[in-house]
C-alpha cells in the first residue's frame, strides 16, 4: 500500500470517529511526516459552535506530540458532497509545518480526487520566515 492509500485509510478511520453532532459533517485528516509516520485527526465539535476543533488541527497536534515538525503530504476527507479543502485557519496551521512542495490531497468517500500544493491554497502566506525578517529589521534600527 502506497503512502497516499495509507493516508486515505487513516483519514477515513479518523472521520469515522469524528464528533459532529451539530453540523452532521464528520471530517478526517491525515498527515505524512518527513520520516514516513502518519498522524490523523477528526473534527470535534462543541455546543459553543466556533470553539470546535478541525480534523487538521488534531492531526497536527498528534504529530507535534510525537516530536515531528515537517509535513510532506496532507489528506482531507469530508462528506458525501465531494472533496473539500482545509479551512483558512487550518491552511495557516499546516503552513507552519510545511514547505513549498507540501501536497494537499482532497478526497471524497471513494478516495483521493485532486492534489494541490499548499502554496496554491495559501498564496503569499505569512510564516516563521516573515517573523525572522521583521525581528532582524527591528534589531538593526
Amino acid at each position: 500500500m502506497n503512502s497516499i492509500d495509507r493516508l486515505f485509510e487513516a483519514a477515513k478511520a479518523a472521520q469515522a470517529r469524528a464528533y459532529a453532532p451539530y453540523s452532521g459533517f464528520p471530517v478526517g485528516a491525515a498527515l505524512l511526516a518527513d520520516d514516513g509516520a502518519i498522524f490523523s485527526g477528526c473534527n470535534v465539535e462543541n455546543a459553543a459552535y466556533p470553539n470546535g476543533l478541525c480534523a487538521e488541527s488534531g492531526a497536527i497536534a498528534a504529530m507535534v506530540i510525537a516530536g515531528e515538525r515537517r509535513i510532506t503530504d496532507v489528506l482531507v476527507v469530508g462528506g458525501a458532497g465531494g472533496p473539500l479543502t482545509p479551512c483558512g485557519a487550518c491552511r495557516q496551521r499546516l503552513f507552519e509545518f510545511s514547505n513549498d512542495e507540501t501536497r494537499v490531497h482532497l478526497a471524497d468517500a471513494a478516495g483521493p480526487v485532486e492534489v494541490l500544493l499548499l502554496r496554491e491554497l495559501l498564496p503569499r502566506a505569512f510564516g516563521p520566515h516573515d517573523l525572522a525578517i521583521h525581528q532582524r529589521d527591528d534589531n538593526t534600527r
